[in-house]
């Protein structure tokens, strides 16, 4: 019997499995899972590996296959824990074990540490005193500063002694070759929380917020562990209902997870918790340096803290006593993992909760469409928050404005003549305000008055978006080029933009409103590592008075002295080749809308639109979520889509386009042949974007309502993979 085991998991140049023999003695024994010792590399040294799978099939010369040692218990539950959610997401989302080990565990890098050292006075004062006055009669100047300094405090930092004092090192290594100070080092953590902890009192919950975190809580100490979703309008205090929840937890010694789904969102969540909790909360996110990710983690394996704040990899912190994992605005696309395993996070969250025992809470203004289905049919715990936590504060005023109209009456600017209005108004009271434009850029696309072709990435079949600077960016996989000066392809110099993106509404917001003074905040703005942090901090203290950005700029935040919103272009998202577009656009508009009168004063907000009767413009316009989830859910029932059936796209990925072809086709057959009547195909055909990053994209979507045959069907695609695998041909599942 052969073991295949990842050697060491928590090291990133081990990330391939090796095979071992099985000893008889332990034959029956090993099972996947499991922790074992293994000898590794020329001297054999004794490593910790994890087995993946047994097999009879010697891989290489069974001579050269070395004998696996012992199994070794491990009583660390948060690696235990993780690798059984690793061993679930392999089953649920395909990929092989491996990736989904090195989504949970990931691999530690080889971080150095933040250590201060200090020079430590130990001898007596009698003898110390003494060595001093033979110092001074020698003349042994450094040691004399150095012993100075150490007559007035205990100890002093190693820097301060050398940059300072400008004690030299034979100095130092003096007075501790005679015993009369140590060197000692303190290990220090890379801090990652704000300089300035904002001054935020704990708020009195209203009648609505306490029933819920009593029922909460009630539940919770009677075992009930049901998932939860939190349903509330905009405004209306979930994440108020959160921290009373975290400090309950807190004080029965509980850890809690909180989940946001945009970077952009993590300062201003982590400054209110940091005021509420102190050091006992940290955060985790993609633009911290791998020193400051891997202190944050190790504090959390040490118990050193209690909350950790995040985007989805957050959901990974190795926690040992979890008991709250928090979903805020749940609907997210951005919980969705684009990489392999293509997982999602709320249902991956209900997994690692049920295996720690713990509470997980959703909560949305607009919940996904499969949450509020699994509360309506009580799956899901449903609680509701039906009014603004401000007292006084009320849902703005939307208004829907038919751009047809603005048109077809001569007002061509980007701008309704609604919209316009209401911006000198709120300019001239001195409100803030913020306009939302999906697409970032200057013109969604260039393309020529000639031929008619865009200017297309070469990489991917997709235009190029212009950008200030006279340059144009694939926005896919960050090619960029010149504005050329003709045409590529006929060689015509009338060339032009078409399209708005985030650059060009700002250019024509100043253009409009010399006087106003504009922040833009969009992927361009906030590359750097602070970026958001930046652009938010400098709106919330009322340095601008207009914000313009893409759906980062709509989501959870709160500034009380926005009072109006405009929505430029409602029907960017309306039209996406996926069955979910209706939702996604509800979902932005109210969210945007809801950005809006969070203060005392009434807030406005504009939605243009070439489609005003839409459902999902009209339910959103009168953040009406109830009479949209009935009209979606009567599309979704009639097409049999989720959450009504299972279903899942397909897709094959190679740089040679008939393999691609070919392999997509192969899956196709397969299924067909063994499911025929049970699982219904749509496809194969190319992906939207059929080549990205000069990889051929083929997919096709399978769905049934036959949960066992679906299952059944994964494990197919999952053999096959393994096949297409050897051609250099990428197979993966995405869930729908």
């Amino acid at each position: 019997m052969y073991a295949d085991i990842v050697i060491d998991i928590s090291h990133e140049s081990l990330d391939r499995p090796f095979q071992y023999r099985i000893p008889e003695s332990l034959v029956g024994q090993v099972q996947p899972g499991m922790w074992v010792l293994v000898p590794f590399g020329r001297r054999n040294t004794q490593k910790k590996g994890f087995v993946l799978k047994l097999g009879t099939k010697a891989n290489i010369d069974p001579d050269r296959i070395k004998e696996l040692t012992e199994i070794i218990s491990d009583d660390n539950s948060s690696d235990k824990t993780r690798i059984a959610l690793a061993v679930w997401m392999y089953r649920e989302y395909g990929g092989n074990l491996i990736q989904s080990l090195r989504v949970v565990m990931p691999a530690r890098k080889n971080v150095r540490p933040k250590q201060v050292s200090f020079l430590v006075r130990t001898s007596d004062e009698k003898r110390f005193l003494s060595y001093l006055d033979l110092a001074r009669k020698k003349n042994w100047k450094g040691r004399v500063r150095l012993m100075e300094a150490l007559l007035c405090r205990d100890y002093i930092s190693s820097a301060f002694a050398r940059q300072q004092l400008k004690i030299a090192s034979d100095a130092i290594k003096a007075l501790e070759e005679e015993k009369l100070i140590q060197i000692e080092t303190k290990r220090f953590y890379r801090s990652v929380l704000p300089k300035e902890s904002a001054s935020l009192e704990k708020k009195q919950l209203n009648e609505e917020q306490q029933a819920i975190v009593d029922k909460l809580i009630s539940s919770y100490q009677a075992g009930v562990r049901t998932p939860a979703l939190l349903y509330g309008i905009t405004g209306s205090g979930k994440t108020e209902v959160y921290m009373h929840l975290i400090e309950w937890m807190i004080h029965q010694n509980k850890q809690v997870i909180v989940l946001i789904p945009e970077i952009s969102l993590t300062y201003q969540v982590i400054l209110n918790f940091y005021s509420r909790f102190g050091e006992q909360v940290s955060m985790i996110n993609s633009r911290l340096s791998d020193g400051e990710r891997s202190d944050q983690l190790e504090r959390a394996r040490n118990g050193e803290i209690s909350i950790m704040v995040g985007p989805r990899s957050a959901l990974f912190t190795p926690f040992s006593n979890l008991g709250l994992i928090i979903v805020d605005e749940e609907q997210e696309g951005a919980y969705n993992s684009e990489q392999i395993p293509r997982y999602h996070t709320r249902e991956t969250a209900d997994k690692l909760a049920q295996l720690t025992n713990s509470l997980l809470l959703l909560g949305s203004a607009t919940p996904s469409i499969e949450s509020f289905s699994r509360a309506e049919s009580g799956e899901y715990r449903k609680f509701c928050l039906t009014k603004r936590a401000v007292l006084g504060s009320c849902l703005p005023n939307v208004q829907v404005v038919d751009m047809r109209k603005e048109l077809a009456s001569g007002n061509r600017s980007v701008f309704s003549r609604e919209l316009r209005e209401k911006m000198e108004e709120c300019l001239a009271k001195k409100q803030q305000m913020m306009l939302f434009i999906n697409r970032r850029g200057f013109s969604r696309v260039v393309s020529c008055r000639s031929c008619g072709k865009p200017i297309e990435c070469p990489h991917c079949d997709v235009a190029l978006t212009e950008h200030l600077g006279d340059k144009l960016v694939c926005h896919y996989c960050g090619y960029t080029k010149a504005m050329p000066r003709s045409c590529p392809l006929c060689g015509s110099p009338y060339l032009a933009g078409f399209g708005l993106g985030t650059q060009k509404a700002e250019m024509m917001i100043k253009a409009q409103f010399p006087s106003a003074r504009v922040l833009r905040m969009d992927m361009d703005t906030t590359s750097k590592k602070d970026g958001h942090e930046q652009i938010l901090d400098s709106f919330r203290r009322r340095e601008a008075d207009i914000l313009v950005g893409t759906q980062m700029i709509v989501k959870g935040h709160d500034f009380p002295g926005v009072t109006l919103v405009g929505i430029l272009a409602a029907d960017m998202s309306l039209y996406n080749c996926d069955f979910r577009s209706s939702e996604r656009t509800f979902q932005l508009l109210t969210q945007a809308a809801g950005r809006a009168g969070r203060g005392m004063e009434p807030g406005n907000v504009i939605i243009q639109t070439y489609d005003p009767e839409n459902y999902s413009i009209q339910t959103a316009a009168n953040q009406d979520y109830e009479s949209f989830y009935h009209q979606e859910i009567r599309f979704r029932r009639r097409m049999q889509y989720p959450p009504i059936g299972l279903m899942c796209e397909v897709m094959a990925v190679s740089a040679d386009e008939k393999l691609a072809n070919q392999w997509i086709w192969q899956v196709q057959l397969l299924i067909n042949k063994r499911f025929c009547d049970i699982i219904k195909i749509i496809g194969p055909s190319d992906a939207p974007i059929a080549r990205l990053k000069d990889m051929w994209r083929k997919h096709l979507y399978i769905r049934s309502n036959d949960h066992k045959a679906y299952l059944e069907a994964m494990e197919l695609i999952q053999e096959i993979t393994e096949q297409a695998a050897v051609q250099k041909v990428s197979i993966f599942v995405t869930v729908c």
